[in-house]
């Protein structure tokens, strides 16, 4: 029997695991497939996007803007470089971690001109410290 009968009503149900596998969303998880450079650049991504909605209006379209394309050129760098052969790894990882440095750059400015709260700056600056260690150990495992 494909379904289940949960209660007395004429309500029926799908099984739990049935029920648990159709609202499953594959694209959602994120952990199995991924590098975990990738991950640590998506997490780092989400940070920003959260500091950018609390700037001021006047600096969220401008620097806040840029932060967020310097993260995403990141990302699509680091998913470039992952897909691709390796004799071709090497520019993606280099215009990956110049993103990585403009980014840390325009966060550091963003904690000079007391424009967000220190906390949420530092962690994102730790998240952005360990993608620059994962690349810089990319870069030095492909033979030139």
């Amino acid at each position: 029997m494909l379904y289940a009968k949960v209660s007395n009503s004429n309500v029926r149900r799908f099984p739990r695991e049935k029920r648990n596998q159709l609202f499953h969303n594959p694209y959602i998880d994120m952990s199995n497939e991924t590098l975990p450079v990738i991950q640590s650049s998506y997490t780092l991504y989400k940070q920003t996007a959260d500091i950018v909605t609390h700037l001021q209006k006047q600096w969220r379209y401008s620097i806040g803007e840029k932060i967020e394309h310097s993260i995403l050129d990141l990302m699509h760098n680091l998913i470039m470089a992952k897909n691709a052969p390796k004799p071709l790894k090497i520019p993606y990882l280099l215009k990956a971690s110049a993103h990585n440095e403009c980014a840390s750059m325009q966060l550091r400015l963003l904690l000079e001109l007391n424009l967000v709260n220190e906390t949420k700056v530092f962690q994102a600056q730790r998240v952005i410290g360990e993608i620059g260690r994962m690349l810089g150990g990319w870069i030095k495992s492909i033979p030139s």
